[in-house]
């Protein structure tokens, strides 16, 4: 799926972002599905990270590291091994990769052949996003045709096409001084690395290959892997695996971690102390985030720890709404990244990034934000998640915004 020469630059650059150089956005399905694989799904996740890239980079001045959650993010961890509907039990759905989401005991029995299919899905969304990053879409003199066709005439869209009339006349006079995206590859292509939980090692160790190059171990499913919240033992199998492969890696941080904790398991993933190697994904709540956050980042940075901090606002902040839904509010997302942001600042260390749940769908799935007042009345209208709710292509244009302000 991935060449171990894109995983070491993915490396460089998340090094970067780890030094404050740089700016991550990681983002995409909760779970990917069979049934919703299409070119014009994947399409519109490419153009809405494209647009929170500009968006970031034009207030920060700095690159963005574009990362999906995307071309292999098919297993969901599970809290319970049952399911109960109507009086009825069936094992939980743990991914397409796995078994199937319909509630029948035929669908929740596990198939190996779903992995060949995820396999083979991943292996053509990774040709279209290649196709987008490097036929032209990327351009950033067609920086208005990013823009979606449902947020178009809405006031955020009206604020992104402001925004992209300022590149255009910024492009114009680099054109005059004969700097244009005929001449410049930059202007002209990008790069979208994939990652996922690598939650089933069945699937990661059948892909893991020697480099030639190196003669290290990668896996090749993907640029990055990263480890979950419940799979982050010590001495559990997901952790031996992810010591041996040479991938930069990530690791859900979440309210149970101990400070003494995470520094071990910094010290087992990344022994070496390499820059760029293990990114750290927060996940802790808007409402425990300001108490449970600041021992660990000073742990980790008295420790002399070199890590890459992101921030994960979705996990957290999940609720049951009045009508049924499992939702998240985006003013504790919001709340969240803000509050992360403001405690890198107060300690003097880097906040890298963020780590979305993200569609550039028009669902309706998490409540609130202005730019798409979604309410828990109106949730059913486009509620079309696997698994968890995702913040629409509106809701994470904004987010952008408001985080490069």
């Amino acid at each position: 799926m991935i060449f171990a020469g894109e995983a070491r630059n993915l490396k460089e650059e998340l090094a970067k972002a780890g030094r404050g150089e740089a700016f991550i956005i990681q983002g995409g399905d909760c779970a990917e599905s069979f049934s919703a694989f299409d070119a014009d799904t994947i399409k519109n996740l490419f153009k809405i990270m494209l647009q929170m890239s500009v968006v970031m980079t034009y207030s920060n001045g700095k690159p963005v590291v574009k990362i999906g959650r995307i071309a292999g993010q098919f297993a969901k961890p599970r809290s319970s091994d049952m399911e109960e509907s109507g009086g009825v039990e069936l094992p939980s759905y743990r991914g397409d990769i796995i078994n199937g989401i319909e509630f029948t005991e035929e669908a929740r029995i596990p198939d190996p052949k779903r992995m060949l299919k995820a396999y083979n899905q991943s292996a053509a969304t990774m040709n279209l996003l290649r196709a987008f990053s490097r036929g032209g879409l990327a351009d950033l003199s067609e920086v208005h045709r990013w823009n979606l066709d449902f947020i178009k005439d809405h006031p955020l869209g009206q604020k992104y096409e402001k925004l992209s009339d300022q590149i255009d006349k910024a492009m114009v006079f680099l054109g005059a001084a004969g700097i244009t995206s005929n001449t410049t590859l930059q202007l002209r292509q990008t790069t979208v690395y994939t990652s996922h939980e690598a939650l089933l090692l069945n699937y990661e160790e059948a892909l893991t290959r020697t480099d030639s190059i190196t003669d290290e171990w990668y896996n090749c499913s993907a640029h990055m892997l990263w480890i979950g919240d419940r799979t982050r033992e010590l001495d559990g199998a997901h952790i031996e695996y992810f010591r041996g492969i040479k991938n930069p890696i990530g690791c859900k941080v979440g309210p149970s971690m101990k400070p003494t904790e995470l520094v071990e398991l910094i010290e087992t993933l990344n022994p070496n102390n390499e820059e760029g190697r293990l990114t750290l994904i927060v996940r802790m709540g808007a409402s425990n985030i300001s108490s449970l956050y600041p021992p660990l980042l000073r742990a980790v940075r008295d420790a002399g720890k070199n890590v890459v901090w992101t921030i994960d606002p979705m996990h957290g902040n999940v609720e049951k709404s009045s009508s049924g839904f499992k939702t998240r509010d985006f003013d504790n997302i919001l709340s969240e990244v803000k509050q992360f942001m403001d405690i890198h600042e107060a300690e003097g260390t880097v906040a890298a990034g963020i780590h979305l749940e993200m569609t550039g769908e028009n669902v309706t799935e998490c409540t609130g934000s202005t730019s798409s007042p979604i309410t828990a009345d109106t949730l059913g209208d486009r509620y079309h998640t696997q698994c968890d709710p995702r913040l629409n292509a509106d809701q994470a244009l904004e987010l952008a915004f408001m985080v490069g302000s």
